[in-house]
């Protein structure tokens, strides 16, 4: 309680709060503003029919069941990003402005990201609009109705990447995972309403709706462990005299997390599920009865449980091995500690304190990505177990909601210390 009264009581933090909460407000604004001509239980049943589509609907906060101006969320830039960090690996100029450049490289790198977000957005409104009028959800659109629905979505894409980049800037928390939150966070009074509906008909028995509960529990506050938990490596600094002043003979430690990558890898292995759908909407341009048929095949192969549920944790794991080896670079990490006169321990600096960092870090990301994939498919297990379709998405949305509000909270705990240590 005491932090929130001094979070509030210090101007420029509390005015930095205030402008991220209108961001958010801006952002549940425009996402129920709807594109018009739409039918809206035609399209209630392709969301409920379609488990990929439920997850893209709950990511972008409901605006894709209201087929509003910004239906597509941050999904175009999430992918541009995917995309970009693929490209790393294969063009050494873009690693190179990535990791040695700086600040100046990243936002470069960055800025590129952007650039590609645009086509990706037009490509994903117009296969998205051609499935919704091919299924009936939307009237048959004449071809100036088309272009200027793809580029009205387009425009509401680029506008919530500008937000999410807004948000970042005033660091309390990342802008796209926080968008993300504010998304799922909307969704839950219908999600609670669905549970009391299905509780008074007799579909959610007592029992299952104790479990979840219990379930839903756990996931909290096996995530802050998780999310918090770090493996500190003892680091020693040699003694440096210069002029008449001894530096170095401290010890300290470094600290390795045991979840490195966040909730990055979820958002990213949802956003490449999403990709075969995008492909199919895509394929419309060249042949909207071929869009079809590959969206309907794509619906049955993930509409099976066994099926989705292993590629998706195959897919949390291989990003947060990913996003770690991208955030964290042993190399990097020893020719820092070299520089600054630091050592481990019983470890030669260089090449030896690389390949040490790079064998712990290895190992910790195993125990990270292997909990964030059990979390991510503990809903289709529960689902599969209890048939109830209201069960399906609960660990997913948990583990973002919880990690991005750590997240947002350390930021601010961040920011106290050091007005702090600022009036000291």
């Amino acid at each position: 309680m005491d932090k929130i009264l001094q979070v509030f009581k210090i101007k420029d933090l509390r005015n930095k709060i205030l402008i991220v909460v209108l961001l958010l407000l801006v952002f549940r604004l425009l996402a129920v503003i709807p594109i018009p001509g739409i039918d809206a239980l035609k399209l209630r049943d392709i969301l409920s029919s379609s488990q990929l589509l439920g997850f893209f609907d709950i990511f972008s906060g409901g605006a894709l069941s209201n087929l509003s101006i910004v239906m597509l969320g941050v999904a175009p830039y999430i992918t541009a990003t995917i995309i970009m960090q693929l490209l790393t690996m294969i063009f050494p100029r873009l690693k190179e402005m990535y990791y040695e450049e700086g600040s100046a490289g990243r936002a470069k790198f960055n800025r590129i990201s952007r650039y590609i977000t645009i086509p990706l957005a037009l490509l994903q409104a117009y296969g998205f609009l051609n499935l919704l009028a091919a299924k009936g959800v939307l009237p048959e659109l004449t071809l100036f109705d088309l272009l200027k629905n793809v580029l009205i979505i387009t425009t509401g894409s680029v506008l919530l990447m500008w937000i999410g980049e807004l948000i970042s800037e005033k660091k309390l928390g990342n802008g796209i995972s926080l968008l993300i939150f504010a998304g799922i966070v909307s969704s839950l009074p219908a999600s609670i309403q669905q549970f009391v509906l299905d509780y008074r008909v007799g579909t959610l028995r007592i029992d299952f709706l104790a479990a979840f509960v219990v379930v839903a529990l756990l996931v909290i506050a096996g995530v802050v462990f998780i999310q918090e938990g770090e493996r500190r490596i003892p680091v020693s600094y040699a003694k440096r005299v210069r002029g008449n002043r001894m530096y170095g003979g401290v010890s300290s430690y470094l600290p390795i997390k045991v979840n490195q990558a966040g909730v990055i890898p979820i958002i990213f292995a949802v956003s490449i599920l999403l990709f075969p759908q995008f492909i199919a909407q895509a394929a419309a341009i060249v042949s909207p009865g071929l869009s079809l048929k590959l969206t309907d095949l794509v619906s049955r192969l993930f509409n099976d449980q066994y099926l989705y549920g292993a590629i998706y944790f195959v897919l949390v794991i291989v990003f947060t091995y990913f996003y770690t080896a991208v955030t964290f670079d042993p190399k990097e990490i020893s020719k820092n500690l070299q520089r600054a006169g630091g050592f481990i321990a019983g470890i030669r600096p260089g090449d030896s304190t690389s390949e040490f960092l790079g064998k712990i870090i290895s190992r910790i990301t195993f125990s990270g990505a292997l909990f964030l994939g059990i979390i991510a498919i503990l809903p289709n297990i529960t689902q599969i177990v209890t048939g109830i379709q209201a069960l399906s998405i609960g660990g997913t949305s948990l583990l973002i909601v919880v990690a991005v509000a750590l997240d947002s909270t350390r930021q601010i705990n961040s920011q106290l210390i050091m007005r702090e240590y600022e009036g000291f």
